[in-house]
């Protein structure tokens, strides 16, 4: 049928909205950076350090210096301030892949039960087939793991795998993963494949230069360490219709141990230690950084990342931060991030300026190269602890300053400021790279960047929360900012509701009558000095309708933060009374 009317009559039309698709990455910090080991390329949630520990490791050594990047320090930083989730990306220079290896079948010497391979990329994955005495892999180490077969079933067809961490030995295993009962067999409910899962997520670039994840396999992944890449001797229907098993099926069986590679993995590719040959080129890190390496890396290597980032339906974050990347550095990455958070309009970025070692004016002009009012930034460097090194290291300021918003956070809301003795302290510091004056202090804040400061007695504390937007507007101001990402991200969400409903007064009201609530329970907790809500006959006129649209209009009065204190004493003389 035509998809018009020529002459009087109904025209019936389908739209199909019924397409299920799953719920978003939800997390309050959005961070990318190098790491150990890990997925590359693919923005992955974590919900501790501990966490994150395990799927990206801690620390490694380069031309014999041991390091951590500043991304391990960034999430622990969050995480012991208070963050609660985190979505963290791995930025690598260079191909990467994971390791594997063919579980052998009990008969089959040759053949494999099934072959596993790991999440994670990169040759930090692999380690030596060849055994100790003690029964250790000479390249095993905690960064990578190795797998056991135990408690083969012939008359089930079922057996456990272990998963064990790669430097363990034989008397003295450490057990990452148990999995019991497992089976060949597609039709059991405990089929291998289903059980650990067997997907695979690619970093991928369409034709029209579009990222997005590509995923391939059909079961979710539920080891946090491996996945099942196929199973060579599937043993379909294992058991007959009498409950007996099968004897051409019982040489398909993994065999118990760990075979002859005493269950190493091997095949991973790609490094983090820098251009030299097994890291003997020493990177440069922390305040050595600058544009020719940035922990190993340079700025572009973040910008594709930073794209994929933009999909709001996919990736739910507030705060961005790409430590060890500033404006000096890394240009294209840091207006990458801005473009980001700007083009999502529901994060705000923070950003760094200058690498360790700049002067005042130079982080002031650079700041001013920037107009957004979803970024931020902050001076000067700060020297923190490591984590897993427990060195003193330099680090730029967007490494701690998403602990000062999650402190902010819990101890007020979003629309409070992260700075002040009250929720602007900067947890971990030790000092910084710069004791700032009054004056330093003054002159920073007009160039719309926040000062970090010591006072003595109060530790180390943010004094200041402009955003980088030039305009003397209320969105110059970091509170504000965030803010109203909260009440989009909330009422946004209640507009999702009305999408397809029918529009009548009824509908409007629904709306009105939800979000006139939540924006009264935002003035009670000092968001807002007032508000109105309209949604009526007044702005949906019936040309409005007829244009299958649905207006609303809100509108606020943000509360201000006091950031200018006058006191004004006066002395007054004898015999005045008070």
């Amino acid at each position: 049928m035509a998809e018009t009317l020529l002459s009087p009559g109904v025209l019936t039309r389908e739209n199909d909205q019924s397409l299920v698709t799953q719920g978003p990455v939800v997390a309050g910090l959005a961070l990318l950076g190098p790491t150990v080991k890990g997925p590359v390329n693919v923005p992955t949630v974590v919900t501790s350090y501990s966490d994150y520990i395990n799927r990206f490791g801690g620390s490694f050594t380069s031309a014999s210096i041991k390091y951590e990047y500043l991304t391990n320090i960034s999430v622990n930083n969050y995480f012991q301030q208070g963050g609660e989730t985190a979505i963290v990306t791995r930025i690598v220079s260079g191909g990467f892949a994971p390791a594997s290896t063919d579980v052998r079948a009990i008969m089959h010497a040759d053949s494999a039960s099934f072959t596993l391979e790991t999440l994670s990329e990169g040759d930090i994955m692999n380690n030596s087939g060849s055994v100790s005495t003690s029964g250790s892999l000479v390249s095993g180490s905690t960064e990578n793991v190795r797998y056991e077969i135990a408690n083969v079933d012939s008359g089930s067809g079922t057996f456990n795998l272990l998963i064990r961490r790669g430097d363990d030995t034989t008397n003295r295993k450490t057990i990452l993963e148990s999995w019991t009962d497992l089976s060949l067999d597609p039709n059991s409910q405990n089929y291998i494949e289903v059980v650990l899962g067997n997907q695979k997520k690619n970093f991928d670039t369409d034709g029209d230069n579009n990222r997005f994840i590509q995923t391939t396999g059909s079961y979710v992944n539920n080891s946090r360490y491996v996945r099942v890449s196929s199973v060579g001797l599937p043993t379909l229907n294992y058991l007959d219709n009498d409950g007996n098993f099968k004897s051409e099926y019982t040489s398909s069986l993994p065999q118990i141990g760990s075979g002859s590679n005493e269950g190493a993995m091997t095949g991973g590719t790609g490094n983090v230690y820098g251009s030299g040959a097994n890291g003997n080129t020493r990177l440069k890190m922390y305040d050595e950084i600058d544009v020719s390496s940035i922990q190993g890396l340079e700025g572009a290597y973040y910008t594709a990342s930073l794209t994929l980032l933009q999909n709001t339906d996919e990736y739910d974050f507030e705060i961005l931060a790409i430590p060890g990347v500033t404006i000096q550095n890394g240009s294209a990455a840091t207006n990458a991030a801005i473009d980001c958070v700007t083009q999502r309009g529901d994060a705000i970025a923070v950003i760094d300026t200058r690498d360790y070692g700049s002067t005042l004016n130079q982080v002031v002009t650079n700041a001013s190269s920037v107009d957004s009012s979803y970024t931020a930034t902050y001076w000067p460097w700060v020297q923190v602890l490591g984590t897993e090194t427990g060195k003193l290291v330099w680090a730029p300021a967007s490494t701690v300053i998403p602990g000062v918003y999650a402190t902010n956070d819990r101890i007020g809301a979003e629309w409070f400021a992260p700075a002040g003795f009250n929720r602007g302290g900067v947890g971990g510091v030790i000092t910084t790279e710069r004791k700032l004056s009054p004056a330093d202090r003054d002159k920073l804040y007009l160039g719309k960047v926040n000062p970090i400061a010591q006072f003595p007695g109060n530790g180390t504390v943010v004094f200041g929360q402009k955003t980088l937007q030039t305009a003397a507007t209320a969105l110059d101001r970091v509170n504000v900012r965030r803010l109203l990402i909260e009440l989009k991200r909330v009422i946004g969400n209640i507009g999702n509701t009305l999408l397809f409903e029918q529009n009548t007064a009824a509908t409007r009201n629904r709306f009105v009558n939800q979000v006139n609530p939540y924006l009264e329970s935002i003035q009670q907790r000092q968001g807002l000095y007032a508000y109105r809500v309209v949604m009526d006959d007044t702005n949906n006129t019936a040309e409005v309708i007829d244009r299958n649209q649905m207006v609303g209009q809100i509108f606020i009065q943000p509360t201000k933060t006091a950031e200018y204190i006058v006191l004004d004493f006066n002395v007054t003389p004898t015999g005045v009374e008070f």
